[in-house]
Parts: structure tokens; C-alpha cells; sequence
């Protein structure tokens, strides 16, 4: 049997830093409230569009693998904050870095997505004749905010991260996933008038309600990724003790510590960086995954244990077991095009209209 073990990781973070000081110049709140509800501290701010963060995530990600981005011959993104809707921005991203023999395609899965799309790559590399894949999660999310409404505009962040992942004869990699989505929760977490169900003649168009009902979404959240977190266990007969390392979604620190007490697994065992980047939604795993690589968490053949939930509400959890090398076979110099812009600079029209039409 094949496996599809990775090879190569990336991330790409905007420079601008919006800490929870920063917002409480703009909304009635203040850096205790965020920290004590959310666990963030901060977040940044992207003054470039989505596929630019995945294409430096993917260049370092494919430099880290030792691979050309010629030998790709799958290339997904996971996002549900794209450039564009037609076309997909993999495709961008394909011609941004080079890929041009790979099939690309979009997944919106929401916060769900990596997993969703990691999951996806895998068995088509062990179902066909594929034998590199690139995998990335990015978000521009902030893009989407109304910064009125205190619930939401402290919780999302931008950036962006990427797996390479390479067919393989040894036992690592995603070895078993389960995923799942709970529509009836569908409403609690949405942005319900974009797409066509929006009103295209409506002057005040890009200015979106984000529903977000928390109490729902937190116990949908746990008890989705807990269900999946623990019958991956169970399917692998495995416990808490033969888990490594969790590398949770970032949504929130409450959350991650919830998963953790219904998985049975310590909370010390947490890769936990939402304090940095906030809620980067499908790029919250893969940034995370980078870091406890980069931050010698991860040893050779870790088991890790991750899990996500997103908007649908989209859930999953997998069992990733990691290669022999932790280190990166080379360094990308990709980097995103320099920005003299603070946060709140590059929000100024965002958060003037926002609090205008809601006056």
C-alpha cells in the first residue's frame, strides 16, 4: 500500500500586526476581554490578495521538500476567502510558482479545509499515478469583516500555509482521517448575502454581515471534532498516551482545551499559537504544523492527532504520522512584496464604511 508522506511545509504571514490594543481604538473592548474569551493577542493584517500568500507558502513549502514545482502534479488550495470565484485562484497559483503539469483546483471546506484537502491528496496519490501533491490553506479573511461588531472583528487573522506531500512505501503521512458536517448547524456560523444569494443592485455591497453565534458554534465545534478525534483513536487503536502532539485548529484557546479534556489527551500536548495569528481559518493548521516543525516539536515519526471544524459546519480530525526528516532540504527567498502600512492603515476605508452604514 502507498502512503503519502510530507515532505516539505511553508507559511507566509503578512507583515501587519493588529494586537488587541489596536482594536480597542476602534471597537468598545480591550485587550483583557479579547485574551480571557478568546486566548488572541493579536493578528495580522494582508495588504496583498489570498493567492499571494499561498504562493510564498508554496515556494517555501516545495523548498523545504527538495522538489520543483515542475514535479507537482496536484495543487490544492483550501479557502473560502479566494480572489476570485471564476477562476479558481489555484490556477493563479499553479502559473504564480510554476506547476504548469499539475491539476489545481479550490476547496471550500472553510476552517475544515486543509484537513479536507489533505485527505483529498492522499488518496489520490495512493489511488493513482500522482506522486507529488501541493496542499495550502490561505485567508484573507479580514478582508470579509465588519469592524462595527466586536464578536467577529477580533477573532480572524491572514496568512497562509503549505504541505508537500510525496508517495511513499513507508507508514506515514495522513494515515486515517474522519470527516464530517453537521448542516444543521450550517446558519450559526455564515456570511449569508455573498455569492448570488446577495443582492447585486445593493450600493452597500461588500459590506457583509458575518452571523456568528458563539455558544452554538462552540458546542457544535467540540463535540464534531471530538467524535472524529476519537474514532480515529479507536480505528487505530490508539490512546492518548501514542499521541505526540495535537496540532488543533486555532479558533479558539477554550475550544482546544475542551478537545483536549474529551480526547483524554493533555493539554500540554497542545500545539497552541492562536495568541499570534488569531483564526486564520483553513490556514490555521498548516501554519501550526510549520511552527512545531520549525520549533523542534515535532520529532522524527511523531504521531500527531489534528482536528478542525469549520463553517457548514464542516468537522474532521486525522492521524498523521511523521517521516524521518524534520528539517527543511532547502530555502525559498520567496517573500511578499514589502509594506510601509500599519493595520490600522490598511483597514482605514474598511473600518470608516463599516462604521457608517451602521451608525
Amino acid at each position: 500500500m502507498a502512503f503519502a508522506e510530507i515532505t516539505g511545509w511553508g507559511k507566509c504571514l503578512p507583515p501587519a500586526v493588529l494586537s488587541n490594543d489596536d482594536l480597542s481604538t476602534i471597537l468598545e473592548t480591550n485587550d483583557e476581554w479579547i485574551r480571557s474569551r478568546t486566548g488572541i493577542e493579536a493578528r495580522r493584517v494582508s495588504h496583498v490578495e489570498t493567492s499571494d500568500l499561498a504562493t510564498v507558502a508554496a515556494h517555501r513549502a516545495l523548498a523545504a521538500a527538495g522538489i520543483d514545482a515542475s514535479q507537482l502534479d496536484l495543487l490544492i488550495v483550501a479557502t473560502c476567502s479566494p480572489d476570485t470565484l471564476i477562476p479558481n485562484i489555484a490556477s493563479k497559483v499553479q502559473g504564480n510558482i510554476g506547476a504548469l503539469r499539475a491539476a489545481a483546483f479550490d476547496m471550500n471546506a472553510a476552517c475544515t479545509g486543509f484537513l479536507y484537502g489533505l485527505e483529498t491528496a492522499t488518496k489520490m496519490l495512493q489511488a493513482g499515478h500522482y506522486q507529488h501533491a501541493l496542499i495550502i490553506g490561505a485567508e484573507h479573511l479580514t478582508w470579509y469583516l465588519d469592524w462595527s461588531k466586536r464578536d467577529t472583528a477580533v477573532l480572524f487573522g491572514d496568512g497562509a500555509g503549505a504541505v508537500v506531500v510525496s508517495k511513499s512505501d513507508q507508514e506515514v503521512g495522513l494515515l486515517d482521517a474522519q470527516l464530517g458536517c453537521d448542516s444543521a448547524g450550517r446558519d450559526v456560523l455564515a456570511i449569508p448575502a455573498f455569492g448570488t444569494a446577495m443582492d447585486r443592485f445593493d450600493p452597500d455591497n461588500g459590506h457583509f454581515s458575518f452571523d456568528f453565534i458563539g455558544r452554538d458554534i462552540f458546542k457544535r465545534a467540540v463535540k464534531g471534532m471530538g467524535s472524529a478525534a476519537n474514532q480515529v483513536l479507536a480505528r487505530n487503536q490508539l490512546n492518548a498516551d501514542d499521541i505526540d502532539l495535537v496540532v488543533p485548529h486555532q479558533a479558539n484557546k477554550r475550544i482546544i482545551e475542551t478537545l483536549c479534556e474529551h480526547a483524554g489527551i493533555e493539554l500540554d500536548k497542545a500545539f497552541i499559537n492562536i495568541q499570534h495569528y488569531g483564526n486564520t481559518s483553513a490556514a490555521t493548521i498548516p501554519i501550526a504544523l510549520c511552527e512545531a516543525v520549525e520549533q523542534g516539536v515535532v520529532k522524527p515519526h511523531s504521531q500527531l492527532l489534528t482536528a478542525a471544524f469549520g463553517a457548514g459546519l464542516t468537522w474532521g480530525a486525522g492521524l498523521i504520522r511523521w517521516g524521518e526528516r524534520t528539517t527543511p532540504i532547502a530555502q525559498s527567498n520567496a517573500d511578499l512584496p514589502p509594506t510601509d502600512k500599519t493595520a490600522l492603515e490598511l483597514l482605514d476605508d474598511a473600518i470608516n464604511h463599516c462604521q457608517k452604514s451602521n451608525k
